[in-house]
């Protein structure tokens, strides 16, 4: 046997305990016995008979112990605001980091529950830096009523909403990123009316999820639906009303009443299903739709907490353009410009040396160099810009030719961040790294940007037609010399929105023409703990439109995926190849962003409603 501990946290009260007994004793009796458990019941009030039928399950691998949380709670706050149908016990997940400073990862489960896996197992899953791991919440994602309150009232995709009732803690992360200070803080700026505390969660951890196999929290209630069979799931989880201990058609009951009946409470939850009655069960009902028309009007409050910050702590400009994003995204207008490009003019063919083949373009190029490097080591060490890590290097580094780089459009810097994967991929200097931006970009900007967008790398676009052809040469001249391009085929930046776009098919044909590879980049994003209005002080020295600063938004951690080359297929048209490798970086944008951020990916356009 090993001397490895496991420690589980049920959180319960006196009249929920007789559950928390069915629940542990399934799990005793399916638990891999390498193992060594540690259960401990978290409560204020469970009386002595029931503490010594819990105790009574006591094994040589499992042993039973009940923290009174009393003193704990009254040390953190002494009026915390619970709903009337809320037990305090609901809070008490978010204590077992701080109260138990000896364990790294733990694992909180609801009393609710049959759980039919090895428990080991769920333990044993590496969940790396995220806060937990967990499942996603069906009720989210499958009822629109809740989804649409998750995403309009707490901010998180509902999607990306997990059930709190299945947890693998990572206490450690839980103490370092201070989650309990920050639901204190939370608790007492908005008080959400849902899921209480499991909204609460959801916004501290939101992008800090690891995602478990949804098998670990099969939720069962009338209207849910998988793509597998429930009964092969690791933990069963009666959510909402649906308690086989009160209704006889309770789904997967069977299963529960197996478990129950070896126990010493079963005589106890058979008289409770049979004194239930017609009228509770009718409240009940009425319970479920109270609480689905108190999403609905939570959503549609003025002052709901999304709305809140909007109107006092976020960038009206940064509110806006997500307001406009969303409209667009709707309307199907994916390549229109969010923001207003700078008053522009346009690029005569004698005033622009593309190649940078003149002594004075080679000098100032240089100077730009220089000054780019120490910006770009400055957004990075000040954390204005966060790259966590670039995935997939090694299909940069092992390209023998030059490419056309594409990469999705959501920020300014994200040309920066494609570059530090370019230096990852060890390219520099003998390939040069270009990019292709706007006429306005490079006609308009002042001061220090304005510098970079006219001398560092840059090839812009123009709209004389005699610019077009030095431009389309040079692209040319530079891709068959080696060189990297990034073209942005999405056309339009939209600011830090996550989900790829459809593609223009301006990159392609250059790869087509100089037969030469398209490398597909795409970078995911996440929240970071840094506001932007924090980065106020930190970017002075340089040269940028407040408008810039996401006020009131969390500064993005960016993660780059380079994906493998896309080469032209020589037995197609040049029109059927552009076709062809469009659509193939699409689908591969596609299946980064649907596994790194665990939904499908789906827009709002009108067709789609």
């Amino acid at each position: 046997m090993s001397n490895k501990i496991i420690p589980i946290f049920y959180a319960c009260d006196d009249a929920f305990v007789k559950y928390t007994i069915v629940s542990l004793s399934s799990m005793i009796q399916n638990a891999s016995k390498d193992y060594q458990y540690k259960i401990y019941v978290l409560n204020t009030n469970i009386g002595e008979d029931m503490k010594s039928k819990l105790s009574a399950l006591e094994n040589e691998n499992f042993e039973i112990s009940f923290t009174d949380v009393s003193e704990y709670l009254n040390s953190v706050t002494k009026d915390l605001p619970i709903r009337h149908y809320y037990s305090k016990t609901t809070y008490y997940r978010f204590f077992i980091a701080e109260m138990f400073p000896e364990y790294s990862k733990a694992i909180y489960i609801d009393s609710d529950t049959i759980v039919l896996g090895d428990i080991s197992k769920l333990y044993e899953t590496d969940i790396g830096d995220a806060y937990l791991g967990a499942c996603h919440e069906q009720a989210m994602v499958q009822v629109d009523v809740y989804g649409t309150y998750c995403e309009k009232v707490v901010g998180v995709s509902r999607h990306n909403f997990f059930n709190a009732g299945l947890m693998l803690l990572n206490c450690k992360q839980f103490r370092d990123k201070k989650v309990l200070k920050k639901f204190l803080h939370y608790l007492w700026e908005y008080n959400f009316v849902v899921t209480q505390d499991e909204d609460y969660l959801n916004l501290i951890c939101k992008d800090q999820v690891f995602w478990l196999d949804q098998k670990w929290n099969t939720e069962l209630t009338e209207g849910l639906n998988y793509n597998y069979d429930v009964t092969t799931a690791y933990i069963l989880h009666y959510i909402m009303v649906n308690k086989p201990w009160h209704y006889h058609q309770c789904r997967c009951a069977d299963i529960f009443w197996s478990y129950a009946e070896k126990t010493s409470v079963y005589d106890i939850l058979k008289a409770e299903l049979d004194a239930y009655t017609d009228e509770q069960r009718e409240r009940d009902r009425l319970s479920g739709e109270n609480l689905a028309q108190m999403a609905y009007d939570e959503t549609h409050k003025r002052d709901n907490y999304q709305n809140k910050l909007n109107e006092t702590k976020r960038s009206k400009y940064r509110v806006q353009l997500l307001k406009k994003i969303e409209k667009y995204e709707r309307e199907g207008r994916f390549d229109e410009d969010i923001e207003d490009d700078p008053p522009s003019r346009m690029i005569m063919p004698d005033e622009i040396d593309y190649l940078r083949k003149s002594p004075m373009a080679k000098v100032k190029t240089r100077i730009a160099h220089e000054k780019a490097k120490v910006f770009l080591k400055t957004i990075l060490d000040k954390k204005i810009m966060i790259i966590k890590d670039i995935k997939g290097v090694e299909n940069w580094t092992d390209l023998q030719t030059g490419a056309i780089v594409t990469c999705n459009h959501f920020n300014a810097f994200d040309s920066f961040a494609i570059q530090e994967a370019y230096h990852a991929a060890k390219k520099w200097p003998k390939k040069k790294f270009y990019r292709v931006i706007r006429e306005g970009n490079y006609t308009s900007f002042p001061g220090f940007f304005g510098e970079l967008m006219k001398h560092y790398y840059t090839l812009p676009l123009s709209s004389n037609m005699k610019t077009m052809v030095k431009f389309t040469d040079a692209t040319n001249t530079l891709l068959k010399q080696g060189n990297f391009v990034l073209f942005y085929p999405e056309q339009a930046m939209w600011w830090n929105y996550r989900k790829p776009r459809p593609l223009k098919p301006g990159a392609f044909k250059f790869a087509v023409k100089n037969n030469v590879p398209v490398l597909p980049c795409f970078i995911t994003m996440k929240d970071s703990d840094i506001l932007g209005e924090d980065l106020r002080r930190e970017i002075k020295d340089f040269d940028v439109d407040e408008n810039f600063l996401p006020d009131g938004y969390y500064v993005q951690e960016y993660t780059i995926h380079i994906g493998k080359p896309i080469y032209p297929d020589s037995s197609l048209t040049p029109r059927e190849n552009m076709e062809y490798m469009a659509k193939k970086n699409f689908k591969v944008w596609k299946e980064i962003y649907e596994k790194e951020y665990c939904m499908p990916l789906t827009f709002l356009t009108k067709e789609d409603k």
